[in-house]
């Protein structure tokens, strides 16, 4: 018979507290650093976005921000370098308080250079034999980001800003004629897990308006406007749960603003808007906009379509006048 001793006995865990309790429950909504994620064209200004940002520091493999006065971290050379950067703020914020990723695809090919030489392979498609296992196990690696990032935001609050390049790819659309749109410049993979963990995925473009002319195509044109648009649309990815307008002007100021009220613009404030610009559309038009106006009363999300749609109608008068 073996002899018990006081090592060999094992000790009981302490009775589990039950923490899913009503005297738990928080109510309202919860002060959190923001985490969005911004694609679009090039030399919009999403850069500069991030650069307006509180207290921002930037990571990323791009040089397109040399114009920039900003804090920026070594450019990496490899994947561990990036999330060695994420772990120094984590320890640290050193008074920052946004981290930019500019660009997010620039970034992922040193994600694929990791997995390839951690399978031994030249290429991301050789992975496992092919077949998408590269991409695939690209994710992990991915998710190690966003969990770092997670981390951060736990430790010190820091807003996250992602940026990203925009493509124009063909949409296969199951309800009629197939169309193209921008998307994100990533592996569609990686690209659904990141719009899934933003809060905010914004697309940035210069404002433009369809302008027929008579016997001629209808053409395409911009009065320079940076804009950033908010809600999903046949056009573009995008989604929203800070409760902003459709479309703001591409600003830090601008977007923080509307973020912090988390409504489009009070009913008060957007319909002084409207009544001010009714008055500089053709006559043949205010009649159709105080008709909006009034149709929609006091509610903020009607008020912001009637403000978008005049603001539409003006800035087509202006390029025809």
């Amino acid at each position: 018979m073996a002899l018990v001793t006081p090592t060999t006995l094992k000790t009981a865990p302490p009775p589990r507290t039950n923490r899913m309790t009503l005297a738990s429950v928080v109510r309202g909504k919860q002060a959190a650093p923001y985490r969005i994620l911004i694609h679009g064209v090039d030399g919009v200004g999403k850069s500069t976005f991030g650069a307006d940002a509180p207290a921002p520091i930037f990571l990323g493999a791009e040089s397109g921000t040399n114009h920039l006065d900003v804090a920026r971290f070594p450019m990496p050379e490899g994947w561990l370098d990036v999330l060695d950067a994420v772990q120094a703020l984590t320890t640290d914020a050193g008074g920052f308080k946004t981290l930019v990723v500019d660009s997010v695809d620039w970034i992922e090919p040193l994600i694929w250079a990791h997995v390839c030489e951690t399978a031994n392979v030249t290429g991301i498609e050789d992975v496992g034999g092919g077949f998408g296992k590269g991409y695939t196990a690209a994710l992990d690696a991915w998710r190690q980001f966003l969990a770092a990032l997670e981390r951060l935001q736990r430790a010190q609050g820091i807003n996250v800003i992602l940026i990203a390049h925009s493509l124009i790819k063909p949409f296969r659309n199951p309800e009629g004629e197939d169309f193209e749109r921008y998307v994100l410049k990533l592996n569609e993979k990686a690209a659904g897990l990141l719009r899934e963990w933003s809060e905010g995925v914004f697309f940035a473009n210069y404002r433009t308006f369809a302008v027929a002319q008579k016997g001629k195509r209808t053409r395409g044109v911009s009065d320079g406007a940076r804009m950033l648009y908010t809600q999903r649309t046949a056009t573009h990815d995008a989604k929203d749960r800070y409760g902003l307008p459709t479309s703001l002007a591409l600003s830090w100021e601008e977007f923080d603003k509307a973020a912090v009220r988390g409504e489009p613009a009070s009913a008060a404030e957007l319909v002084e808007a409207i009544k001010a610009n009714i008055l500089k559309l053709p006559a043949e038009l205010q009649a159709k906009a105080t008709e909006y106006l009034t149709g929609a009363s006091t509610d903020a999300t009607k008020l912001s379509k009637t403000h978008t749609w005049i603001n539409t109608k003006l800035g087509q008068a202006e390029q025809e006048g």
